[in-house]
């Protein structure tokens, strides 16, 4: 739902008094039924404060009048402040999710951990599995989760949770990657949730990677080449 509530608000005067956290919150909420503001808290710049809203970073002016929506920049040392903290609060929002909640293909010692959103039926999300084996020589773990591009009660999305409620998850993903129609299933599934949160974290194309920093790496990324993107990390 924040999703949407935010873009709207850029530069839009909240019309209230305020000058304390609790305050700035209560006017937020009033202002936005409906979004959980996880923190507010002072940002680098005088008179700012950071509001954190799940996997979203906005900025408050002291006074609770304005709403900013973008990226805060450090141009003495070009460094982007707010993408740094948005990499750790996707990685808290893949934790809440957890790995159970995931098909990984694992290598015996992991050097790095990526979690790839990805649709059965997309090309290139088939191109990136289809390397899986050269991901893992690589040392690269990979957690799957569904984003069916198509939408909710798409073929893609009952494949999604057909493969999820299968015996072997594993093996029946690489073969509805090979292009093989699962045995369809229903049983209690995460899709949605990936879903949920494909949204929250900007998801527009499949496959969409985040590495175990945070950062979003949209596309299909080699192996080799995501190896040396990790590595530099």
């Amino acid at each position: 739902m924040t999703k949407f509530l935010f873009p709207l608000l850029l530069g839009v005067g909240l019309n209230v008094q305020a000058a304390e956290p609790d305050q700035l919150r209560q006017a937020l909420e009033q202002h936005l039924p409906g979004a959980t503001i996880d923190s507010i808290q002072k940002s680098e710049i005088p008179g700012l404060y950071e509001v954190a809203v799940g996997p979203h970073l906005y900025y408050v002016s002291e006074d609770g009048r304005y709403l900013l929506n973008g990226h805060l920049i450090d141009l003495s040392n070009r460094t982007d402040l707010t993408e740094a903290k948005l990499s750790k609060a996707r990685l808290a929002s893949l934790d809440e999710i957890g790995e159970e909640s995931m098909i990984i293909f694992a290598p015996d010692e992991p050097k790095h951990t990526v979690s790839v959103f990805t649709d059965i039926d997309c090309g290139y999300c088939r191109k990136f599995h289809s390397q899986i084996d050269a991901y893992l020589e690589k040392g690269i773990k990979v957690r799957y989760l569904f984003y069916p591009r198509a939408g909710k009660g798409s073929n893609s999305y009952h494949k999604a949770i057909a493969v999820w409620c299968s015996k072997d998850r594993n093996a029946s993903l690489t073969a509805a990657k090979q292009g093989e129609t699962p045995e369809m299933k229903s049983c209690d599934h995460p899709v949605d949730q990936h879903m949920a949160l494909a949204e929250e974290f900007g998801v527009r194309g499949t496959p969409m990677i985040v590495t175990d920093s945070g950062e979003v790496l949209p596309g299909f990324v080699p192996p080799d080449a995501l190896a040396q993107h990790l590595g530099a990390q």
